[in-house]
């Protein structure tokens, strides 16, 4: 900015208050500091401080005589040479004051990582808040937006005076008597350095000031009793006043013996109820003192309160405010802290600063430097971290779980173990066994010809196949290439997968034979023959491994997302080697396992299968085909498997075969709530020997993080399964909603810490910051919206989520995703789904209502969803209506919604017919009619031949149950095979009609029985 002449235009009297604290022997700054990642460059900050100093005249200040006036002059902006230690705030130029004599405001710039920024101001001239909309103002215009300003010339006198025409409440008799200790001890007379200690607590708390003082006041208070401090804003009293003025005043709030923080709370809202923080000022005799006869007081008093070790109180507790991050930063500079540095006075105790920054609370401690003092300051924070968030809220005995993971990378071991057993059986299945040695050579062939095309560290390679040796030998043979692998689910439509590889900047994708001719691969991605690439040459060479780094990627996922948009979640091999190490344990997968592959591979859950068992010399057991009760009857009694991999809803569908596996060691749940009725009914299907596992785990965490193993007897209180206990070197933490550690017992959202967190999304730094936060020691940690508690036993119980999110067949679905695949559609406004538990209450489905302009079918939109969305994403029912219910706050009211089941038994506006239906007459007909009514709990008499299963609410895991029940209640073995031979007409016609004539043709006879 220019050099102007002094301004008159903007101009105020000095006040009682500014004239004492300009006669102190050691300057007294108002700061605070932000820490941030990204970049702020010198002139742009320049130029902000400039515009926000130019609407808030008041940051220009000069002293003349006993007037500021406007000097026109920004405040200097200095750079630093050296970055700020948050640990220690031990940077002389925080000590001191860089701009020249008599100016006011001024800022420092510190390089490293963090950037950090300090914005300051002289305490003779302003205070905390006014300090505080300066700064704001300077990143407003960081960020190209205006200045509110603070253009206020009102002096903190004339403000009170304003306030109490009537004239001021008397100044209390011995307000600054010397009289209490200091908790940090006494300080040697004649020191001027302040110490400043900073800590941070999770969340926001209520009466936080209270709390602190009951904590103080017990722990270094004479008898347990302080007197305190506590500076109170005065612009509280008229808030559309904007001053960068001092205006603010201290109450006294005293604390008596073992008074509870409640009762200091009451008694502080009652002092601020009747303003007594207008009493506490200096006297306007003051004015009449020369500032040299001020400055001599001033040491004077400074010196009888280090001899006696006696203060004016026993700390002043401020409690700043609430502040949001988003508030101090900028374009390429987002803050992550911002915390304020107090001072200290002639007689003044130690200062304790509080506020609200983020989802944290920052407290920053202040005293005069001496022996012992920054010790005893961090004891102080100590107390006060308790007096806030109770140790016991911070961890429980079952969130401890270091262990040192073996240092051979994921593909070293694994290389290993076929240099070990290369003539042992790696994979079987419908394409016959696969010895360890033929499975390593396929994958170095896809390695040799990756690494031909330049895929290495940092690539990331498509993968589209089904469950089969190919795609196996292709997803090894990218690690072994130094490259991440994405899955890619066949089943998914070519709309959803082309967009999944353009996002992921995908140049080379494995394709499954069958697949190549799809329409799905963007400009720039090549794909590749993956059954031709995984036939390895007899005289191949071994592929030399590309060594990963913990932090190289491995796999990239996506999953639903709730700005519509899936996001892809990048996994890092640190996370996924520890996963795999605590899987093995967990779930005592040895050389003897023969472990499933029947969910999707781009479903995280299957990398348990995909890379566990070959570490150790154990076999995969594939499973190709689509999942259905006859596909499982056969994995179940013919396939040799002793151990599976699946979700509840698989296993709930297991539970209505009429089999008895044996050898079954485990059975793994991922993915859904395991219901103990599910739990219980699959211990006594496979065995009291069978241990059945509830694991548990976002994919932002990598597969799985907390397992429980059933016990029938200690579960069988509960409705749902517990999650268990945290897996190796993984955290589980529990917030409320305003992000505090919840005490024992209590219902937390459970934020996941630890080596397993995910990189973050790929080219998502919003959703990053979003859901990738830091707990107030530093500690980064992943925001699942799942609830939960800690059992008495130490172990957690999933409670639900507390958004819209839903499990559907263990896939994460975010219904604003399908919303906005429905709304493409031309003939619809406006799309809102919701999840509503099925009937039969057999877990939950999504249900779709649509404005819409013209008339369009729920046949129409069910087919227009599917061609964008895998099947789980695709409604059970599709309703239009003329209008959407509305809250007060202008949100969609989902309860007021249509009920999808009215009690006609059929969805409102789904197709089926009001009232009662037709009476079915054809025997088969009624029979299917009966296992409909069983699955969907509608009562059979409301069923009508041409009902649509879907439309009556029926997911495709419910259409299995229905299958499964009409094969076992209608058709003989041969029957039920030539029956599941038309499940690609089921799906597609899915009427009662329909699936009687065809369970007819394989022969259906009323009475016949199942054979299994």
């Amino acid at each position: 900015m220019k050099n102007a002449a002094v301004s008159h235009t903007y101009q105020r009297a000095v006040t009682p208050d500014e004239w004492l604290y300009l006669g102190l022997p050691t300057p007294h700054e108002v700061q605070y500091v932000i820490h941030g990642e990204g970049d702020l460059r010198p002139e742009d900050l320049v130029a902000a401080v400039g515009a926000a100093s130019e609407a808030s005249p008041g940051t220009r200040l000069v002293r003349r005589g006993k007037l500021w006036v406007d000097s026109g002059l920004s405040p200097a902006v200095h750079v630093m040479d050296h970055p700020l230690d948050r640990r220690r705030l031990d940077s002389p130029a925080l000590q001191t004051w860089v701009s020249r004599p008599g100016t006011t405001f001024e800022v420092l710039l510190f390089p490293g990582d963090p950037v950090s920024v300090v914005l300051r101001g002289r305490h003779e001239v302003t205070d905390a808040q006014g300090v505080a909309l300066w700064g704001a103002d300077v990143f407003r215009v960081l960020r190209g937006q205006q200045p509110v300003g603070a253009a206020s010339p009102l002096n903190s006198t004339e403000f009170l005076e304003g306030l109490h025409p009537e004239g001021l409440p008397p100044i209390p008799p011995g307000a600054g008597a010397l009289k209490w200790p200091s908790p940090l001890g006494p300080v040697p007379s004649g020191i001027r350095k302040v110490v400043w200690r900073n800590r941070t607590v999770s969340g926001t708390h209520t009466a936080a000031t209270a709390k602190v003082a009951a904590a103080l006041a017990a722990t270094y208070g004479p008898e347990g009793r302080g007197s305190f401090f506590v500076p109170v804003d005065l612009r509280r009293h008229d808030p559309g006043i904007r001053s960068t003025a001092w205006l603010s005043r201290a109450l006294i709030l005293d604390v008596d013996s073992g008074e509870e923080w409640e009762r200091v709370h009451q008694n502080l809202l009652a002092a601020l109820a009747e303003g007594k923080e207008v009493a506490l000022r200096t006297a306007p005799s003051m004015m009449r003192m020369p500032l040299p006869a001020v400055r001599l007081m001033s040491k004077a008093v400074a010196r009888a309160a280090a001899r006696s070790d006696r203060y004016c109180a026993l700390s002043f507790v401020t409690h700043l405010g609430t502040f949001g991050l988003d508030e101090f930063s900028a374009d390429g500079f987002r803050a992550t802290a911002v915390y304020a540095l107090g001072g200290v006075g002639p007689g003044t105790p130690p200062a304790l600063d509080l506020m609200d920054a983020g989802d944290h609370t920052e407290i920053t401690v202040t005293w005069l430097d001496g022996p012992g003092v920054a010790e005893r300051a961090e004891a102080l924070l100590d107390t006060v971290e308790e007096a806030l968030s109770p140790s016991r809220n911070r961890l429980w005995e079952g969130n401890l779980t270091t262990r040192t993971v073996p240092a051979p990378g994921l593909m070293e071991q694994i290389r290993d173990q076929v240099r070990r057993t290369p003539d042992r059986v790696a994979l079987t299945g419908p394409e016959g066994e696969v010895t360890y040695l033929e499975l390593s050579r396929r994958a170095d062939a896809v390695a040799h010809e990756l690494h031909r095309r330049g895929v290495g560290r940092g690539s990331v390679v498509g993968l589209l196949a089904d469950r089969t040796v190919a795609a196996i030998a292709g997803i090894w043979g990218v690690i072994r290439a130094g490259a991440a692998f994405l899955p890619l689910d066949p089943q998914h439509p070519d709309h959803r997968l082309a967009d999944v590889l353009t996002d992921a900047d995908v140049r080379h994708c494995l394709v499954q034979q069958g697949y190549e001719g799809r329409d799905l691969f963007p400009s720039g991605c090549e794909p590749l023959p993956l059954n031709d690439l995984s036939s390895a040459a007899p005289d191949q060479p071994e592929f030399p491994d590309v060594k990963a780094r913990p932090d190289d990627l491995a796999y990239v996922i996506y999953t639903s997302g709730s700005t519509g948009r899936p996001k892809g979640v990048q996994i890092e091999h640190g996370g996924l080697l520890n996963y795999l190490h605590w899987a093995l344990d967990m779930f005592q997968i040895g050389a003897e396992t023969r472990l499933t592959l029947m969910t999707s591979l781009s479903f995280d859950v299957s990398m348990t299968s995909v890379f566990g068992p070959g570490m150790v010399g154990g076999a995969v057991v594939l499973v190709p085909d689509r999942i259905n009760h006859l596909t499982l009857r056969k994995l179940l009694e013919a396939s040799g498997a002793t151990m599976l991999n699946l979700t509840p809803s698989h296993l709930d569908l297991i539970g209505q075969l009429d089999v008895q596996p044996v050898g079954y060691t485990g059975v793994i749940i991922t993915g859904e709530q395991l219901r103990v009725e599910v739990a219980a009914r699959a211990q006594r299907m496979f065995g009291e020997k069978c241990r059945i596992i509830n694991q548990y785990g976002p994919t932002e965490a990598t597969v799985g993080c907390t397992a429980h193993v059933f016990d029938e007897t200690g579960d069988s209180d509960a409705t749902a399964v517990p999650i268990g206990l945290p897996g190796y070197n993984t955290t589980v933490h529990l917030l409320d909603e305003r992000h505090r550690f919840v005490a024992p017992g209590e219902t937390g959202e459970m934020y996941l810490g630890g080596v397993q967190l995910a990189r973050g999304y790929l080219g998502r730094p919003d959703l990053d910051a979003e859901r990738f936060v830091r707990l107030a020691d530093g500690t980064r940690v992943y925001r699942t919206g799942d609830l939960a508690h800690v059992l008495p036993s130490g172990e957690l119980a999933y409670i639900g989520r507390n958004d819209d999110q839903v499990k559907v067949r263990g896939n994460r679905v975010e219904p604003a995703e399908v919303a906005r695949a429905l709304e493409q559609h031309p003939s619809v406004d406006r799309a809102v789904v919701v999840a509503r538990v099925r009937p039969g209450g057999s877990g939950k489905a999504l249900y779709a209502y649509v404005l819409a302009h013209k008339e369009v079918t729920p046949k129409e939109l069910e087919e227009h969803t599917a061609g964008l969305l895998p099947p789980y994403m695709v409604p059970a029912a599709f309703l239009t209506v003329s209008e959407l219910p509305y809250t007060v706050s202008g949100k969609v009211d989902a309860r007021a919604l249509p009920d999808p089941f009215a009690t006609d038994g059929g969805p409102t506006g789904g197709g089926a017919a009001a009232g009662p239906a037709t009476a079915i007459s054809d025997p088969v007909a009624r029979a299917v009619a009966a296992v409909w009514s069983r699955v969907l709990d509608i009562p059979p008499e409301r069923l009508d031949e041409q009902d649509d299963f879907h439309r009556l609410g029926g997911d495709s895991l419910a259409l299995l149950s229905m299958l499964a029940g009409v094969s076992r209640e209608l058709l003989t073995d041969g029957g039920e095979e030539a029956f599941m031979a038309n499940l690609g007409a089921i799906i597609d016609k899915p009427t009662l009609e329909h699936v009687a004539l065809l369970a007819q043709g394989a022969g259906a006879r009323i009475g016949a029985g199942s054979a299994g």
